[in-house]
This record gives structure tokens, C-alpha cells and sequence, in this order.
């Protein structure tokens, strides 16, 4: 897509895969995160938001709507095309002098001030960020004194582990040699997620812990740091194949018809639909999410 990246290109078609209903869907569950980052943020009329990472703006014009003109907000993130996206956005909801845009990442923000802002917000960010501790200093930096942060990060651990469990089954022979669905299994989900450890230490998404972003925080300065670790099991939002080929679980994961089509051959590709297609078409399929909130508040003194 003309002036795109990965970033937007994920945000705004794989996420969803370009399916209305599942992106109706997929909204609705944003603003919920969206809502519960802003409540544990603590911002009030005539204060400053910064949104680090705002990717299509879902929290900061979710504050806009529950404070009002007052709120000014400041929305960095490392996307041009998703910045322009958000500005188009303001624009048409009339809130557009409110805002101040910036391009920049997450551990360097360098164009805020210290302790300029009564509130920083990110949803889905420093799973991304390869310094998590820079930018929890950062966040720390730009807080005024008794500032709130407030973060949702997805765990994405587990699903390194699974890629990693498989590949090493396939390595140690312990594998059912009649078994053609493992090694077609291990594939998919190595081209999406780290399979060896060497690779989950260099990976952005998966070499952490929710205790780890606790601990981050901790080591930056924050004080009054609140962590809870949601675990669902929950029904799939999409039951339809050819949706859920079209779509990627992260921005750095090629969605799986690209793994299909470069990686798999015709057979194994019609063998690996004839055993996946039933369980995604599942009245019963069932997804786990793993989720992080944390607020934390910079001291006073």
C-alpha cells in the first residue's frame, strides 16, 4: 500500500483482516482496553495526555470523548502513515487543535519536555519497543511530579514458548515420524513467533515477563506501581477460514496465506487447511489472551 508500513498496514487492514464485522468487533474490544488504561490514568479537565504509540488514536480520543475541549494531547508514535491517519481523524472529529502529533519512538522523546505531562498512556506498545527500560525512564522524564502512567501490553512469552516446544519435539525425534500436521504446525508458527532462545532473547515481543515490565517500571523511579496479568480463555471472535488466513497475530508476523503461499507446498498446504479449517470453523474454537495493565505514579519529591 502506497505511503504505508508495517505498522499501519497491520493496524488498519491485517488486525482485522479487512473483514467489517471482525473489525466492528475488534473495536469495540479496543475501546474496552482503551477505557480501563484511561480510568487507572487518572486525567481530568485541563490536563496534558501524552499517548506514546497512539497507532490510530484509540486512547487519545477516547480521553478527547470522557474529558472534554480542555484536554490537550500529545500523540507520538514511529508510523508517518499512522500519523497522518490519527491527524485525518482529529480533523474529522473537530479536535484537531487539541492535538499535537509526533513522530518519534517510544524510548525517545526528545520533543516533550520534562515533566510536562500529567499522564502517559500506551496500548500495545513496548511489546515492540527493543529498550523497554528507556522508555519507562523516558515516561518517567516527561511526568510532571505525582504524574500517572498507565499502560495495556500484550505477553506474547507463551506463544514463543509453543513455537520453541515444537521445534525442539521435532529435533529430539520424540515426534511421531507419521505425524505430517507437527512439522507443517512448527512452521507457521515459527514464521510468526521466536522458535529457538537464542532468537526469543533478541525478540522485542517475547524476550519479557509481565514481571519484567513490573520491574522496568520499578528500576525507572515509579512508585504506587499496580500490576494485574489477565489470562482468558475466551470463544474466537472469527470463525471464518478465509478471515483468518488474511490476518497476522502482531505487526512483525506475516499473516498466514503469505506463509502458506512461500513456504508451503500444494499438499501440505491442502493438508494443513483440512486439519486447521474444522478448528477455526469451531462453534466451540476458543482463543487465549494474555494481557498486562500497570499504573505507576512519579514521585512528588
Amino acid at each position: 500500500m502506497s505511503g504505508s508500513d508495517v505498522w499501519s498496514d497491520w493496524l488498519l487492514h491485517l488486525r482485522h483482516s479487512d473483514d467489517p464485522e471482525l473489525g466492528r468487533i475488534v473495536r469495540a474490544d479496543v475501546e474496552r482496553f482503551a477505557d480501563r488504561v484511561l480510568d487507572a490514568a487518572g486525567i481530568a479537565p485541563g490536563m496534558t495526555l501524552a499517548d506514546i504509540g497512539t497507532g490510530d488514536g484509540a486512547v487519545a480520543f477516547r480521553a478527547i470523548e470522557r474529558v472534554g475541549h480542555t484536554l490537550r494531547v500529545l500523540l507520538t508514535d514511529i508510523s508517518p502513515a499512522l500519523l497522518r491517519h490519527v491527524e485525518a481523524r482529529a480533523v474529522e472529529r473537530g479536535v484537531r487543535d487539541q492535538c499535537r502529533f509526533i513522530l518519534c519512538p517510544a524510548d525517545q522523546l526528545a520533543a516533550i519536555p520534562d515533566a510536562s505531562v500529567d499522564a502517559v498512556t500506551t496500548r500495545a506498545v513496548l511489546a515492540y519497543v527493543a529498550d523497554k527500560p528507556a522508555a519507562l525512564r523516558e515516561f518517567l522524564r516527561i511526568l510532571k511530579p505525582g504524574g500517572r502512567l498507565s499502560i495495556a501490553e500484550p505477553i506474547l512469552q507463551d506463544d514463543a514458548f509453543m513455537a520453541i516446544a515444537l521445534r525442539i519435539q521435532l529435533e529430539s525425534g520424540t515426534a511421531d515420524p507419521s505425524d505430517r500436521f507437527l512439522p507443517l504446525l512448527h512452521r507457521w508458527k515459527a514464521a510468526q513467533f521466536p522458535d529457538s532462545h537464542e532468537k526469543l532473547a533478541a525478540s522485542p515481543i517475547a524476550n519479557y515477563s509481565e514481571r519484567n515490565l513490573f520491574d522496568f517500571a520499578r528500576r525507572a523511579g515509579f512508585t504506587a506501581i499496580h500490576l494485574e496479568f489477565h489470562i482468558d480463555l475466551l470463544p474466537t471472535i472469527n470463525t471464518s477460514w478465509e478471515v483468518f488466513v488474511r490476518g497476522s497475530p502482531h505487526p512483525l508476523a506475516p499473516p498466514l496465506s503469505v506463509i502458506l503461499a512461500d513456504q508451503f507446498n500444494p499438499e501440505e498446504r491442502a493438508h494443513f487447511e483440512q486439519v486447521m479449517r474444522p478448528m477455526v470453523e469451531s462453534s466451540e474454537a476458543t482463543n487465549v489472551h494474555r494481557i498486562v495493565y500497570m499504573s505507576a505514579t512519579k514521585p512528588l519529591g
